[in-house]
């Protein structure tokens, strides 16, 4: 049987890998802090899993939706930046290592852009905590010489899927009429559909003349503005009051998170997947909302 292991695979998007690779045939090895699966702290036991694996996918690293405190920042940072050491050791150690690595980034790497789109190729690095986290767990994985195992880094953008991940509050502010422009309104949302990103890991598998960074994005952004006006359209709401910067800081405060996650402007484009001839399932947001929120109503 086809062997894969899945690092971090019991959040969001790793149970949902879990259940296509399993359709697909494969025996699915995950890594994780929680009982019954693999510990981080069990090196052996990492090294036998990732032995004759076809893949290893790095989805590892702490939630990014909390108060950036110092306690959180430093376990955001070092949740990724451990998990992947210790993935690029156990490789280093095996016999018949896995014959590609794909490990999780983000789009967030890039900086603040309205102006113009960012593609691997002339993407503006950015500043500040979140690029810092991403470039140093980047920089963390290219670390590794591995002859036996391609590497791929996943510049992924905000994952939209049915149960749950990003598509909870913003069904419940849209639900409740607060389903307006958040901050200015212009700044660009950039997503991806939880399938097309299953297909995109299946796509780089596949494709082993391939390595290096990949931007994981749909490739038609849209702003915020529009965002919200295609949930309340989706979900049949004809009001949604608009949330002021200051108002959206304050609210952050008592539901733990930060602004960022939602004033950021992320304008990033897949152009290294289209250009390799990936096409994308659902590359509207429109068709993405209509998916989703119709399996959601189930």
């Amino acid at each position: 049987m086809k062997k894969i292991v899945l690092a971090g695979g019991t959040g969001f998007i790793g149970e949902y890998f879990q259940k296509k690779f399993n359709e697909l045939g494969y025996e699915v090895k995950i890594i994780s802090r929680k009982p019954r699966y693999i510990s981080w702290d069990n090196k052996k036991e990492i090294i036998e899993a990732l032995e004759n694996a076809e893949m290893l996918v790095n989805l590892a690293g702490k939630s990014v939706n909390c108060r950036y405190n110092e306690a959180n920042k430093r376990e955001i940072m070092n949740s990724r930046i451990r998990t992947t050491n210790i993935l690029g050791e156990a490789i280093h150690a095996c016999q018949k290592p896995p014959e590609v690595w794909m490990n999780s980034s983000t789009a967030t790497i890039y900086r603040h852009a309205e102006d113009r789109p960012m593609t691997e190729e002339d993407g503006e690095i950015g500043s500040g905590f979140s690029v810092d986290v991403a470039t140093n767990w980047e920089q963390a994985f290219f670390s590794y010489e591995l002859p036996k195992t391609r590497k791929v880094a996943l510049r992924t953008a905000i994952v939209l899927g049915p149960g749950g991940g990003v598509m909870t509050p913003y069904k419940n502010l849209t639900k409740f009429g607060l389903g307006g422009v958040q901050g200015p309104g212009n700044q660009k949302f950039s997503w991806i559909h939880i399938e097309d990103m299953f297909r995109i890991v299946l796509f780089l598998n596949k494709r082993k003349d391939l390595e290096g960074v990949f931007n994981c994005s749909a490739p038609n952004p849209v702003d915020n503005r529009e965002l919200m006006e295609l949930m309340r359209k989706q979900m049949n709401v004809p009001i949604g009051l608009s949330s002021p910067k200051w108002l959206l800081e304050l609210g952050a405060i008592f539901i733990k998170t930060e602004t960022e996650l939602v004033l950021k402007s992320r304008w990033v484009t897949p152009e290294r997947l289209e250009r390799e001839g990936f096409e994308f399932r659902y590359d509207t947001l429109d068709k993405t909302l209509q998916d989703i929120l119709k399996i959601d109503k189930k």
